[in-house]
């Protein structure tokens, strides 16, 4: 349950970001927003690749493999804590992992491509990539499945 909830929280924390500051602000329009430069600023970019457009160059066919491949790694990570016992860091970084992938996908059905907003710059690096929440949370599960996850050796769970 610790994975589903996580999950959950972290999907709706992304689409409602996505929804208050692409459309609620109009970030789509306006294209930049300065919230505390040179620290956060908003910058609308449409990602049809994965991180940093990489893969974007046949965007129409890319997509279905993009969202193929984010639901196939969310099954694989799903199983793979349904049938082992793992440490509840484990099962909630799973959740944040799979949250963020699914938040992603929605976005890719639903505009043909992932809306990222986020831009951070600091001490006097000019960061040109925006990014999301689903994108943080994908990074962050993926870290804590390194650090928190139970071994390969770890006894699978008894189905009854």
């Amino acid at each position: 349950m610790r994975m589903f909830w996580s999950a959950l929280v972290i999907f709706a924390l992304d689409q409602a970001s996505k929804l208050a500051v692409v459309f609620g602000l109009n970030l789509r329009e306006i294209g930049d927003m300065d919230i505390w430069p040179p620290y956060l600023t908003f910058r609308m970019a449409w990602n049809k690749g994965v991180n940093f457009g990489l893969f974007a160059n046949d965007a129409g066919f890319m997509r279905w493999v993009l969202i193929a491949v984010s639901l196939a790694i969310t099954v694989w990570v799903w199983r793979w804590m349904a049938r082992t016992k793992q440490p509840k860091l484990a099962q909630i970084s799973a959740g944040i992992l799979i949250g963020g992938a699914l938040g992603n996908v929605v976005d890719r059905i639903a505009y043909g491509a992932v809306a990222d907003f986020l831009n951070m710059s600091c001490c006097g690096f000019e960061n040109p990539y925006a990014f999301n929440v689903a994108d943080i949370a994908i990074f962050a599960g993926a870290a804590g499945l390194v650090l928190f996850a139970a071994d390969s050796k770890s006894k699978p769970r008894k189905t009854s």
